[in-house]
């Protein structure tokens, strides 16, 4: 057992760090303000390899293992969620599942643009009633001639207001299940793809694209089937378990951040005639706060390698997901806590940590479907 990094992960850390501290730090607290996504880092990522990190360099992409692409996850969620989101849909939910289910063809045409940034992917499975339970989705599929037709809404598409290429889940037959359903590679400029921003405003994540889609009579050629027909839920739920390896890493990020954070406010601020971080209750505060973070990176670290070996790694990522969200969702609070009014105020990065962590313990499987994934895993279903 070795828990020392390779000179390639050590590489790709640095350079993240770097990224996230130098150029997505300093614009983080303007574009949670603004709603606004900074656009111009699509580009710069494109151009240090991270938005196909996983993908083979022949499609453009890097080639870095997913313990490379969790670390690369953990320092942008460390600064930014927002940035780290688009990252993980863009990457793990549109490219890697176009190169895991897709035709030779598609993968030569979607994924060097979409490595690039010069094409931005979403991923359209969530509807106003189909959430957790994805196999009652009411998109629906119509098969004409050469051709589908699709009819339905999607909710809370991230990344859906700018994207060019959209994952689009939709059922030919509603009564087979998850049976029905097909995955689809569709181009957002198809007639009948129609989109706009989520009424409302965000709790965190306000830096995101959340986008409404509706599908009126939107045709597309089979070719743009991803997978054989019917195999849409599998496609779907490999593309999960995928995600939620970035957004473990991300929560630690997250964790880690409310740590740092708070040691730094612990060792400048005063009361009672001595520093805050010489009383033992802020102490424990501290120290559970540290055990939390490293148990979470090595779960993350380990469903990262399990990955990396071609093991089955639903439960591991489930459990890593389980608990870096649920542990970041403590360190930030507390974090809040520790830090007072001045914890209220977006003077202080801590108030974004709160408000955008919530967000990771939903998406992409909230923590009570992560349970049910991890029981599943260990008793199996009664046959």
């Amino acid at each position: 057992m070795n828990f020392e990094l390779t000179e390639e992960q050590e590489r790709i850390q640095s350079r993240a760090s770097a990224f996230a501290e130098q150029e997505v730090a300093p614009v983080a607290r303007e574009a949670d303000e603004k709603g606004e996504f900074p656009r111009h880092l699509v580009k710069r990522m494109g151009e240090l390899g991270f938005l196909a990190g996983p993908i083979e360099p022949e499609y453009g992409g890097s080639g870095m293992d997913y313990v490379g692409y969790a670390l690369l996850c953990e320092e942008l969620g460390r600064v930014d969620s927002s940035v780290r989101g688009f990252l993980t849909v863009h990457t793990s939910l549109v490219s890697l599942c176009i190169r895991d289910w897709g035709t030779e063809e598609q993968k030569r045409h979607y994924l060097p643009h979409l490595a690039t940034g010069e094409w931005i992917g979403c991923y359209a499975l969530t509807e106003p009633n189909a959430g957790s339970d994805a196999a009652s989705m009411e998109t629906m599929a119509r098969e004409e001639g050469d051709s589908y037709v699709l009819n339905g809404e999607k909710i809370w598409i991230t990344n859906g207001t700018s994207a060019h290429v959209a994952i689009v889940f939709a059922s030919r037959d509603r009564s087979a299940r998850h049976k029905g359903i097909c995955a689809f590679v569709v181009e957002t400029d198809t007639p009948g793809f129609q989109r706009k921003p989520m009424a409302g405003k965000e709790l965190g994540h306000r830096a995101s694209e959340h986008a409404h889609i509706t599908f009126k009579e939107c045709r597309v050629p089979k070719s743009a089937l991803l997978g054989a027909p019917g195999d849409g839920f599998k496609v779907a739920m490999s593309a999960l378990d995928r995600g939620r390896l970035g957004v473990a890493a991300g929560a630690v990020g997250v964790a880690q951040a409310c740590l740092d954070a708070c040691v730094a406010f612990a060792r400048e601020r005063r009361q009672f005639g001595q520093r805050i971080a010489d009383f033992q209750m802020i102490q424990a505060t501290l120290a559970d706060m540290a055990a939390d973070v490293e148990a979470a990176r090595l779960l993350v670290y380990r469903a990262a390698w399990v990955k990396d070996q071609g093991l089955p790694a639903t439960k591991a990522t489930s459990i890593a997901k389980l608990f870096a969200t649920e542990a970041a969702m403590k360190a930030a609070s507390e974090a809040v806590l520790m830090h007072g009014n001045r914890g209220y105020s977006n003077e202080y990065p801590v108030e974004r940590y709160y408000r955008d962590i919530k967000g990771l313990q939903i998406y992409e499987g909230t923590s009570h479907i992560q349970r049910v994934i991890i029981a599943r895993e260990l008793v199996g279903r009664d046959t």
